[in-house]
């Protein structure tokens, strides 16, 4: 069976990149004490481990699927790359510039300093910055400097020992110096940081702050001395000064939707919806309550709606409460941004272009707020599998021209087309929703089988030349990475506290994005308590999640 198994795999290489991702990729969730590896650098492992058999591997299959999720990558950051570029996030697009230059700078240094060649310079920047699309990236350019097979091999078994080598601190590293020494460095106490900004936000206003989503249904029985009676709803609800609606009255045996210009009777039977520490101050006098399960029958399935009216973009939820369209539902969820990043409800949180807001309330009051915001998110499962693959084609397009200055060949190269392209296509998704739909699993499923399956590809092709590389830089090339992931996190916060100036309970979070580090952030809102830190993630994500990916190209270029 041993004799059969290496030569079944190097006669079908599918099998042994299938095998791979299968192996790899669910090591990577396994935790000891909240460590792990991540399925990138065990599938990278396993891969290498399975490539010691000299199996041949295609690297157009790596590429095919590396095209696929740098498009995956651009298509979800689209909305708030754009918006950090050209709008209000303009600091914070420009915090992650910075961040990402001093990440490429400290890898080109440090590779210098250690003597390092393209190939490990090229794997040391990826790993520690845990760019895994630069990877591909830096793999592309390798393949334009007009090498030998032999050389091009080489380097590239070299990408892949110094990711493999760097990554893991590289991960590591960032959340442990954000969320830990971060605090303790720049002396903020994140719990009331947190407290102090959300009542700045307003979240102590009883008529727009928890009112928003804290909400429940109670049913009354008026009587004729009770204050609403005689009063149209309009006027009793204005009369409340609390984010609190009449829906639906029980008048004899009919039951009837309330609005504005009904008049309200005694012995109604009136549902209200509003926040509960908002009932005992408005319904005491001259009511009765009592049980009606039909009345208190509101849908509890929330609605999906995507944000794409520019009027709406920059309002406040103070500002949307006090609109007509939003009368009668109820906000329960905000994300924003690739990684669908939940956004504190506060009464002074901003809405951008893109976010998706989940509602409840009537549907036909649902209905008419959709109109007036964007559109429902009802696309749950199609994807428009011609424009995506059209922008990939067109994007790969783009990037293949080439011009040569000092004899080095500079270009956009497929997969940094394909990138911009996404971009473009996410961003006119989130503003103009009349094509190229890919709903959020599909995106999810672009990135971890595309990057997977790439990094498989890697692996495999570069395991007879792992342990060779492994010899030649010994344990220094992991301590190299040390100081490149730690030198720039430890800059981008001082930085972000002392240069630029942001909010106490932002700044960490803006930390977190221009690193791209998802985990950092989760660390950061737990020791929070909140979720206001994630107002400062989006906008530098996105930038650093782009720019960090173009520096698999600059890189190379740098070290030749």
């Amino acid at each position: 069976m041993w004799d059969w198994l290496p030569t079944t795999l190097q006669k079908n290489p599918e099998i042994a990149l299938f095998l791979t991702v299968a192996i790899g990729y669910p090591l990577g969730t396994i935790k000891f004490r909240g460590f792990g590896l991540g399925a990138v650098t065990t599938t990278l492992l396993v891969g290498i481990l399975i490539g010691q058999l000299d199996i041949q591997i295609s690297q157009t299959v790596g590429s095919v699927f590396f095209l696929i999720f740098l498009f995956a990558i651009g298509y979800g950051v689209g909305p708030q790359f754009v918006r950090g570029v050209a709008q209000d996030g303009a600091p914070q697009a420009l915090f992650a510039i910075i961040v990402c230059a001093l990440m490429l700078g400290t890898a080109y240094g440090v590779a210098r300093l250690a003597g390092y060649d393209v190939g490990f310079g090229a794997g040391l920047f990826a790993g520690a910055a845990t760019a895994s699309s630069a990877l591909g990236l830096s793999t592309s350019a390798i393949g334009r400097l007009g090498l030998s097979a032999e050389e091009t091999r080489s380097m590239v078994g070299a990408i892949s020992t110094a990711f493999a080598m760097t990554y893991i601190f590289g991960t590591v590293g960032p959340i442990l110096i954000i969320s830990q020494i971060g605090p303790r460095l720049l002396r903020i106490d994140l719990p009331a940081v947190c407290r102090a900004y959300e009542t700045r936000m307003g979240g102590t206003s009883r008529s727009v702050g928890t009112s928003w989503h804290h909400y429940i249904i109670r049913t009354y029985r008026l009587s004729a001395d009770a204050p609403q009676v005689g009063k149209t709803v309009g006027e009793a609800e204005a009369g409340m000064q609390a984010r609190m609606f009449f829906d639906r009255i029980r008048r004899g045996d009919q039951v009837i939707d309330a609005n504005e210009s009904t008049i309200l009777k005694a012995d109604d039977i009136v549902s209200i919806a509003g926040a509960r520490g908002n009932f005992k101050a408005h319904f005491t006098t001259g009511v009765e309550e009592v049980e009606d399960p039909e009345m208190l029958d509101m849908p509890t399935e929330g609605i999906d709606v995507v944000v794409t009216r520019r009027a709406y973009d920059g309002k406040t939820l103070a500002d949307l409460a006090r609109l007509d369209v939003t009368h009668g539902i109820f906000l329960t969820r905000i994300r924003r941004g690739a990684s669908g990043t939940e956004i504190p409800i506060l009464p002074q949180t901003q809405i951008h272009r893109g976010d998706v807001l989940t509602v409840i309330g009537r549907p036909q009051k649902i209905r008419t707020a959709i109109k007036a915001i964007g559109r429902a998110d009802f696309s749950t499962k199609e994807t428009d599998i011609s424009s995506v693959f059209l922008a990939i084609a067109i994007g790969a397009l783009i990037g293949i021209p080439m011009i040569s200055v000092d004899g080095l060949p500079l270009t956009l190269s497929m997969a940094g087309g394909v990138l911009i392209a996404g971009i473009i296509a996410g961003w006119q998704r989130s503003v103009h929703p009349t094509f190229g739909h890919v709903p959020p699993p599909v995106i999810w499923f672009m990135n971890a089988v595309g990057l997977n399956v790439f990094i498989a590809v890697i692996g495999i092709s570069s395991g007879p030349s792992f342990v060779a590389g492994v010899q030649q830089v010994g344990v220094s090339l992991f301590l190299w990475g040390m100081v490149v992931t730690t030198i720039p996190t430890v800059a981008a916060l001082l930085l972000a506290k002392y240069v630029f100036r942001f909010d106490d309970a932002l700044v960490l979070g803006c930390c977190a994005g221009a690193c791209a580090s998802t985990p950092a952030l989760g660390m950061i809102s737990d020791q929070a308590r909140s979720q206001v830190p994630a107002l400062g993630y989006t906008v530098p994500y996105a930038i650093s999640n782009t720019l960090l990916t173009i520096g698999g190209i600059i890189i190379v270029l740098l070290m030749k």
